[in-house]
């Protein structure tokens, strides 16, 4: 299917109306997933002309976005991942997850950002960074686009050295998402080690169900956390 290419006009945006000098493109991997980190990555490109077939890397092949990644990461002024365990996702929800990842990320980077570009609508960065998210950003702004096909590669690379121990669950075609092969062995062996044991899908195992950790957030409040949704029988 036919797409247009990122641009910089956000970026160019937010040269022209708030002076920043540095923007950053943050896009995050992992959110939807049953098992493993919340990968996100942070990337500087600068208003230099992209790779070629650079888009939003849920639209690239396997193959090609391996081959992009490489590109990218000599091709980006700088670049830098932060993750957040399944351990964290558990304690902390995803939300304050998230921004965990996205700021080890950003503080990773050589220079701090004086704004940052973050794919999709809810502003998970909050103070002190200067945010402007856009809806399909890993689509529209090049910054987001390298940072979403960095993050997406590495952290399938990371899946699938932590499934090398556990090959029934497919951990290296599924990188922790909720493929047929991975609920199978799921309702068979149980959570492996990497899973987050918060999450709705143990209530549909009532073998495994005594493993699930409660929610206790410390404000009181369950943050919504997308892709959590149990078995479909």
């Amino acid at each position: 299917m036919p797409y247009e290419a990122p641009t910089h006009t956000v970026e160019r945006s937010l040269r022209a109306t708030t002076g920043a000098k540095i923007v950053a493109g943050v896009d995050e991997v992992g959110r939807g997933a049953w098992a493993g980190p919340v990968t996100v990555c942070a990337a500087i490109t600068g208003l230099r002309r992209p790779p070629a077939g650079l888009t939003d890397s849920k639209l690239i092949s396997p193959k090609r976005r391996t081959a992009l990644a490489t590109e990218l990461e000599s091709w980006v002024t700088a670049h830098a991942l932060g993750h957040a365990s399944h351990e964290e996702i558990d304690e902390l929800g995803m939300t304050a997850a998230l921004r965990l990842a996205a700021v080890r990320a950003l503080e990773g980077l050589p220079v701090r950002p004086d704004a940052v570009i973050l794919d999709g609508k809810h502003n998970y960065l909050g103070t002190p960074w200067q945010v402007r998210t856009v809806i399909k950003g890993d689509q529209s702004c090049v910054a987001v686009a390298a940072a979403s096909v960095i993050a997406k590669v590495r952290r399938d690379k990371m899946m699938a050295e932590l499934g090398i121990e556990h090959a029934d669950f497919g951990f290296a075609a599924n990188a922790g998402y909720p493929s047929p092969v991975h609920k199978a062995a799921l309702a068979e062996r149980g959570p492996t080690p990497y899973h987050r044991l918060s999450w709705a899908y143990l209530d549909a195992l009532p073998q495994w169900r005594h493993l699930k950790k409660a929610r206790s957030w410390a404000d009181g409040n369950v943050p919504e956390i997308e892709g959590q949704l149990g078995f479909e029988f």
